[in-house]
């Protein structure tokens, strides 16, 4: 291994740790802000959908049969259906939508 690996590997780290860290110390007291709460409640989820959204449209190598699957998603979790069924839906809607075009 090379040095600058482990220098690499050292910054993460250190980032890793200091992401953690922070909010630990600066925030001592109680967070008594209705919107502050709020705020901080949906950030997870936001990321996440940020995070996992525009890849939604690249997964099957069609953006079409992706949209397809991604609407049936849509659709499933509007009602309320259950999120293992919403996932299995739409993967073989996606799936037979790709054998179909």
């Amino acid at each position: 291994m090379n040095k600058e690996f482990f220098m690499y590997l050292l910054a993460m780290a250190l980032v890793t740790y200091l992401v953690r860290m922070i909010p630990f110390t600066l925030m001592r007291k109680k967070i008594k802000s209705v919107f502050i709460k709020s705020f901080l409640y949906y950030v997870p989820y936001a990321v996440l959908s940020a995070m996992t959204f525009p890849y939604i449209f690249y997964s099957t190598g069609d953006v079409i049969t992706s949209s397809v699957g991604c609407a049936v998603a849509f659709i499933l979790a509007y009602i309320n259906r259950p999120l293992i069924e919403v996932a299995i839906a739409s993967c073989v809607v996606a799936f037979v939508s790709g054998l179909i075009f």
